[in-house]
């Protein structure tokens, strides 16, 4: 049997990670999951944001289902006694180097996109981004040098982070539309001339996927003209993070920004970590009108790449966007003249709806 560790956290975590899971249970009935405390909940009862029994409930599981940790009140703390610091612990402890970040433009929500429709409509593409390297993993100081206070920040990149990142990327384009933009900086930085160099030595091994290569701020401004153009995108860690937000928000909302976490091969059934990517929302928790759309494509990400039920994956990414085109829809989707907006779990029961065997047979006749 199947085991998800279910980590749902703080603020909205637990309302839209309960959505998904109801939606997991319903494509893939054969699942079990094992709560698990972490950030500012687990910091408050063990005094630590990953305790050591939700680590051993990880291991024993094939998945983990990530909800969101963080919350007011712990500017003063140190790092490792930040909420945050639980996911950056289970990235290391699980050795997860690539975060993948679809941006799919789901038809209905046209007017959310800042563009153009016409711009955004069919967009549908993926960021990989090298998760455990680059300046945010680099060595940092800040000290006084001839009397000036100085920051640093080192940005390092070794030739094996960057070949397994770009193999993952060119794996995941096969099955996609094969193509692949590979971002970087190679104009001014070594790092990044490294990037380029590897990354094409990688390519070679893909013939029939094609690689473009495009400078990080080029490829800002032609996400923006033209989002459709792109398929798969590969990059490093800073500029993936910059630009898969970009990405999301030309989509129209960050409700459906869902992602995962892996260090296997994506043509490989491995361990992951699943989350949507729109934080605790410390202002709406408990009031259950948060949008769990991305936590529930999580979950899809989840059915797709840990437990290798491709079936169950597309199931539930019709039934959400079946939801988001026909509706209900939650408050951050709601438009004037709109039907009420739903609650989180008005919202799962459409999903859950639409995963039924007669909703399936309409849906596909």
């Amino acid at each position: 049997m199947t085991q998800v560790a279910v980590l749902a956290g703080d603020g909205i975590g637990p309302e839209v990670t309960a959505a998904a899971v109801r939606v997991l249970r319903a494509a893939i009935p054969s699942c079990s999951f094992v709560d698990a405390p972490v950030g500012a909940v687990a910091l408050a009862a063990h005094g630590t944001p990953l305790p050591e029994a939700t680590l051993a409930a990880a291991r024993a599981s094939d998945a983990i289902l990530f909800g969101a940790v963080g919350g007011p009140g712990f500017d003063d703390r140190a790092p490792s006694e930040r909420p945050e610091a639980a996911i950056l612990g289970l990235r290391k402890a699980f050795g997860l180097y690539a975060n993948v970040r679809p941006a799919r433009a789901f038809a209905g929500l046209d007017a959310f996109s800042p563009l153009r429709p016409e711009r955004v409509r069919g967009m549908d593409l993926v960021i990989v981004r090298e998760l455990t390297g680059g300046l945010y993993f680099g060595p940092k100081s800040l000290e006084r040098e001839d009397g000036v206070l100085t920051a640093r920040d080192t940005l390092v990149y070794r030739d094996f982070e960057i070949e397994r990142i770009a193999r993952f990327a060119f794996a995941l384009a096969r099955g996609r539309r094969k193509h692949v933009v590979s971002v970087d900086k190679a104009n001014v930085l070594v790092s990044s001339q490294l990037w380029r160099r590897i990354v094409g030595m990688v390519a070679d091994e893909y013939p029939d996927v094609r690689l473009e290569h495009m400078l990080a701020d080029n490829a800002a401004m032609q996400l923006v003209r033209d989002p459709r153009a792109f398929d798969v995108v590969v990059t490093e860690n800073m500029f993936g993070d910059i630009l898969s937000d970009e990405a999301a928000m030309i989509a129209g909302t960050i409700g459906t920004a869902a992602s995962a976490s892996l260090g296997a091969d994506p043509a490989t059934r491995g361990f992951g970590l699943y989350e949507p990517i729109s934080g605790t929302a410390p202002d709406i928790a408990g009031k259950n009108i948060a949008n769990p759309a991305a936590a529930i494509l999580s979950a899809a990400l989840l059915a797709r790449f840990s437990l290798g039920d491709e079936a169950a994956a597309g199931r539930i990414e019709r039934a959400v966007a079946h939801t988001l085109e026909h509706g209900p829809r939650t408050a951050d989707l709601h438009e004037a003249g709109d039907p009420p907006a739903a609650s989180t779990s008005a919202f799962a029961d459409a999903v859950v709806g639409q995963l039924s065997p007669r909703a399936t047979s309409a849906a596909t006749a």
